[in-house]
């Protein structure tokens, strides 16, 4: 059963973080998947803004990362598209969003962080993971056959290190990704049916990924 939201405060609640450099459907069906897998109030779609794991690679102008979000999610009254750490300055740390988020909704709140599997991996490199892991429940999304050795060794180390589990689950489409689709545009490749048609749209008319 869903808990009544009022005035935009939610009680549970996930934050699906990323650049989205473009959001294609993996990151929708793994947002959808966890929100009625936990029976959740809202995903909160957070593009960030100078994310310190993606500084090998410079990412698209922010303000057509967090459109693209709009456009992809407009059509799910579950979605919702952040600019908290867009408006921030410096760099983006995970643990400065899930502070003011709690600052916004409340110690009480139940928030879950989406991330992908090969994130979780790195995870313990994380700011102030300590502190992360104690406001906020991790759901590592994984594609089919990526549950291997490493992983269950990093969730048994966390496990032990900090007394916190990782919930997974599986997303097929999650073999979707936007380095693919960056690729492809480059090379003149379809994308069709990768994201949805108005992202598609909108990264056609900004001549975006073109070099």
């Amino acid at each position: 059963m869903r808990t009544d939201s009022k005035n935009g405060i939610y009680k549970r609640f996930a934050v699906m973080g990323g650049t989205f450099d473009p959001i294609h459907y993996g990151h929708l069906v793994t947002a959808e998947a966890v929100r009625d897998k936990f029976k959740l109030d809202k995903v909160l779609f957070m593009p960030t803004k100078n994310p310190p794991h993606k500084m090998h690679r410079p990412t698209s102008d922010v303000n057509h990362r967090y459109l693209m979000t709009v456009l992809a999610t407009i059509t799910n009254p579950y979605f919702e598209v952040s600019r908290l750490e867009i408006e921030r300055s410096g760099m983006t740390y995970t643990v400065d969003t899930i502070r003011e988020l709690r600052s916004i909704h409340g110690d009480d709140a139940e928030i879950y962080f989406i991330t992908g599997a090969d994130a979780i991996l790195e995870i313990l490199t994380w700011h102030n993971v300590d502190e992360l892991l104690g406001m906020c429940r991790f759901v590592a999304a994984t594609r089919p056959g990526f549950y291997g050795k490493d992983m269950e060794q990093k969730l048994t180390e966390i496990k032990s290190k900090y007394d916190k589990e990782i919930f997974s689950i599986e997303v097929p489409s999650l073999a979707i990704s936007s380095t693919d689709i960056r690729d492809r545009i480059l090379n003149n490749k379809t994308i069709r049916y990768l994201l949805p048609e108005a992202v598609e749209h909108y990264i056609r008319k900004s001549r975006l990924y073109l070099k």
